[in-house]
């Protein structure tokens, strides 16, 4: 993706740019090709050699702490952010690059988190707003987080609320869809019934008082028995491509076509519209 992108960079010279990726663009074992990657969106306009991309390292390396370059020039920064902090009802880690053109002389920062956990366990386990919010009574399975959580919730903050939103979780997001059949819903795309959930050792689904877990874009095995909504009772299903619109936060009016495969896909490499939007919002007034 990458070599792509510096050369759009290069031929479009945009303002700014955005780009998101999986986290583990920042492993350890891969820290020198990151860094690499990093300054090549930071000197999109420096020819390099096809082939040995160690030599153009060091090459993008000279040239970054000569201070003589005076070419087109990007500031980039990159972080790790969790979806779900800002609004999201999936708790999806991804490293997010943007870069600014310098010579716009523009200061930014990322945007700072929205939600917490434990704005939403202060709603679970100290005041019990969440479960009131949902017309229920907490299930006896949390009982011992929920003391465990309100004296840690209380040492830290008093009587004051976490001063951010709650995460969203799953219930939250599928609030007012019906369970789904197995034959299409005319009143919403997709809400169809996927038989063969199963719950195994390290698959367990998505509790459904939680954000989601990351949704992905496999069909089944390791990536497939993550796409799953776990009960309170234990039980599990698959998620419809209407409710993972939801998680992925979609309007619920985006069409998506294709088979649950096909759309599972199309959803799980999506960026969450929401994460996105609030990254833009942030940085677009500026340009």
């Amino acid at each position: 993706m990458f070599p792509y992108a510096v050369s759009s960079i290069r031929d479009l010279m945009p303002k700014s740019f955005i780009f998101e990726n999986v986290k583990g663009l920042l492993r350890k074992s891969f820290a020198e090709y990151f860094n690499y990657i990093i300054l090549q969106l930071t000197y999109p306009q420096v020819k390099l050699k096809s082939g040995n991309w160690k030599e153009n390292l060091s090459k993008l390396e000279r040239i970054h702490t000569s201070g003589k370059y005076s070419g087109l020039r990007y500031n980039v920064v990159y972080r790790v952010l969790n979806a779900a902090d800002f609004g999201v009802p999936q708790k999806r880690e991804r490293v997010i690059i943007v870069g600014i053109r310098e010579d716009l002389g523009i200061e930014w920062n990322f945007p700072s988190p929205s939600h917490s956990s434990d704005a939403l366990n202060w709603d679970k386990y100290v005041t019990g707003e969440y479960w009131t919010r949902h017309r229920m009574a907490m299930p006896k399975s949390e009982l011992d987080t929920a003391r465990k959580e309100k004296k840690r919730l209380e040492s830290r903050y008093g009587l004051s609320r976490p001063d951010t939103k709650p995460w969203i979780t799953v219930r939250d997001a599928l609030a007012g869809l019906p369970q789904p059949e197995r034959n299409a819903s005319s009143e919403f795309e997709g809400h169809v019934f996927q038989a063969g959930a199963k719950s195994y050792n390290g698959h367990t689904g998505s509790e459904i008082d939680m954000p989601s877990k990351t949704i992905k874009a496999g069909d089944h095995g390791v990536p497939g028995g993550e796409n799953m909504v776990r009960f309170e009772d234990g039980s599990v299903r698959y998620f419809t491509t209407f409710e993972a619109k939801r998680i992925q936060s979609f309007p619920d009016d985006y069409h998506i076509t294709g088979s649950w495969t096909e759309a599972m896909r199309q959803i799980g490499n999506a960026v969450p519209v929401t994460l996105a939007k609030t990254i833009a919002e942030s940085l677009f007034p500026l340009l």
